[in-house]
């Protein structure tokens, strides 16, 4: 589907959905603001202005290593510039870092997670079985069924989800349609680090069901991601009662090669195209909307 036809696939189909529509933009401070992330704000805006919903930022800033204030005031200053900062004080990921541990805690107390003490040694050791066997490979921890009483003191560990094994997993894409996937393709794939700090996948939904969000909107590379972050939110429906939001993949920029778009290709960042090529924030934001769109 061609990125301009977001809006056709989606605008009106909130009106059905029982709560006020909450959107997001969520970029990792680890540089400037890229074209791209810039289109997929435009459309959360576009989102929750249509359906007189609200539009929110939050900084997911868990990577301590590459984020960096320069990079969260380029992204504030960039989305300000094209006037689309949030409706409310954005949220800092890594400030809720108590939280995701106690959402773990609370799959792994409802029996949906498990604490694995699998070294890296063993798990190199497995992968390497399955590529001598030509076969895909899928982690069958010995910890996944484990008794408390079987746990060893002291030995460091990652908390895994407990990830469903029969069935199947369906999304009813705003932008893709309906998508299916085998629950067997669903690993047992981390939830905390054995340092103790959240994964991506674990803080991003966490921090969507606390934020309030009902329609996530991202670029299709994600797509892949929101079946494992199903295997959360199902799990945590039947513990604190939270509610599937609605997604909607939008297909990524590319490359005159077909690649997603890069700084190869020669893709600069927002700031660029208003201090270097004088484009008016109008002119870009028209441009972003129209990207990919054609009649018919």
């Amino acid at each position: 589907m061609a990125s301009g036809s977001v809006a056709d696939a989606a605008l009106g189909r909130a009106d059905a959905f029982p709560r006020p529509v909450v959107t997001r933009f969520a970029p990792s401070p680890t540089g400037y603001l890229h074209i791209g992330g810039a289109r997929t704000a435009l459309f959360n805006w576009l989102y929750a202005r249509h359906h007189g919903g609200t539009y929110l930022l939050r900084i997911e800033d868990t990577d301590r290593a590459r984020s960096t204030e320069p990079a969260i005031e380029a992204i504030f200053d960039g989305l300000n510039w094209l006037g689309l900062g949030g409706d409310k004080d954005p949220v800092f990921q890594f400030a809720r870092s108590d939280r995701h541990e106690a959402v773990a805690q609370a799959l792994i107390d409802g029996g949906d997670a498990y604490r694995c003490y699998m070294t890296q040694e063993e798990l190199a050791a497995l992968r390497t079985k399955a590529q001598e066997e030509r076969r895909s490979f899928r982690l069958e921890s010995p910890w996944r069924d484990a008794l408390p009483s079987e746990e060893p003191a002291g030995k460091p560990f990652v908390v895994r989800i407990k990830a469903p094994r029969e069935g199947e997993t369906v999304i009813d894409d705003l932008v893709q349609g309906s998508v299916t996937v085998r629950n067997e393709e669903i690993d047992d794939f981390v939830l905390l680090r054995s340092d103790g700090t959240p994964t991506y996948m674990l803080a991003v939904v966490v921090d969507d069901h606390d934020m309030g969000v009902t329609h996530v909107l991202r670029g299709d590379d994600h797509l892949n991601n929101a079946f494992r972050q199903l295997a959360i939110i199902d799990a945590m429906a039947a513990i604190e009662g939270w509610e599937r939001p609605i997604y909607g993949h939008v297909p990524l920029i590319h490359g005159s090669d077909g690649a997603k778009l890069s700084k190869r290709h020669g893709a600069l960042g927002v700031d660029a195209y208003r201090d270097e090529l004088g484009i008016l924030p109008e002119a870009l934001f028209n441009y972003l909307l129209r990207l990919g769109w054609g009649h018919g």
